[in-house]
């Protein structure tokens, strides 16, 4: 009959196995397992984790995301920015100033998915351009983000273009300059200090506001989504970059890494399309069907 006390590693009678794991050596060997089918899948080299399905037994998942913009509302908010008096040949410089700085601020927390606080810190010269495998010139924008992280984010040509029309607006050259110390959002008037976050937030809450207005003259039906425009910040605008990225099919990975995301399950919370069929297929194939 084995002996039941526990012998050190070097001994000679030691061997590995001898014995059933503890509950907990159990639950260690399963993180260690859940850990690597993980990196797995977040390299590309697996379809999914086969231990999820126990990870979820044990907790909640993450809810979806729900303070974002569809589409259509989002094509209201952009509305709204070409509305503004500044876009035409009448306006004051103040007025001019003020829509560029209205159209560029929605262009980089939508395009680059940036955060409030990352967008008042982040200075002109961090965008830098650098040649890919095929020797085209790509531009991106380092962001200093959560937990002092630094990430490279996509400076795509659309949001090149908007940069440069920005800074002409300013009287600028079109593009940025290594080492540039001025903030990426400018000041109307007076020095080229950053804006505080609470002036970034006042002017997002003018911009749904006006927004908001605009659906509210359409009649009283549109008052309900109305209240979801004036009710939006800064942070509606990522959550609405992430979940148009994700229903554009863009791989979750690159949303991930574009976001500053510690864990893919943080991005996944922006996969609403599935949602959607499901909640289509469920209406449309289960139904009670009373006859009065």
């Amino acid at each position: 009959m084995a002996s039941r006390k526990k012998l050190a590693r070097g001994a000679p009678d030691w061997r590995p196995f001898a014995g059933p794991l503890s509950p907990a050596s159990a639950r260690h060997a399963m993180v260690i397992l859940n850990t690597l089918f993980a990196w797995l899948v977040d390299a590309g080299y697996l379809a999914g984790n086969p231990l999820s399905l126990a990870r979820s037994r044990r907790g909640q998942s993450k809810p979806r995301v729900t303070r974002y913009l569809s589409h259509a509302m989002w094509q209201v908010v952009k509305d709204t920015i070409e509305a503004m008096p500044g876009a035409n040949d009448t306006a004051t410089e103040r007025e001019r100033l003020h829509a560029a700085r209205c159209r560029w601020l929605l262009t980089v927390l939508y395009l680059g998915g940036l955060r409030a606080a990352e967008v008042a810190e982040t200075r002109m010269g961090a965008f830098l351009c650098r040649r890919d495998r095929e020797g085209v010139e790509r531009w991106w924008l380092e962001v200093t983000g959560k937990g002092s992280k630094t990430r490279l984010v996509p400076a795509t040509d659309e949001l090149m273009v908007e940069l440069a029309r920005y800074r002409r607006a300013h009287g600028l050259p079109p593009a940025p300059h290594p080492g540039e110390e001025r903030p990426i959002l400018l000041p109307i008037i007076g020095k080229e200090k950053p804006l505080s976050r609470g002036a970034l937030h006042l002017v997002l809450k003018e911009i749904f506001a006006l927004a908001a207005a605009r659906l509210r003259a359409r009649g009283p039906e549109w008052e309900s989504r109305a209240e979801v425009l004036a009710s939006a910040s800064a942070h509606w605008l990522r959550h609405t970059a992430g979940s148009h990225m994700t229903d554009q099919q863009v791989d979750l990975r690159f949303v991930r890494d574009n976001f500053g995301h510690a864990s893919i399950s943080t991005t996944s919370a922006y996969l609403h399309t599935e949602d959607d069929v499901r909640h289509r297929a469920t209406q449309e194939r289960h139904r009670i069907g009373w006859k009065r």
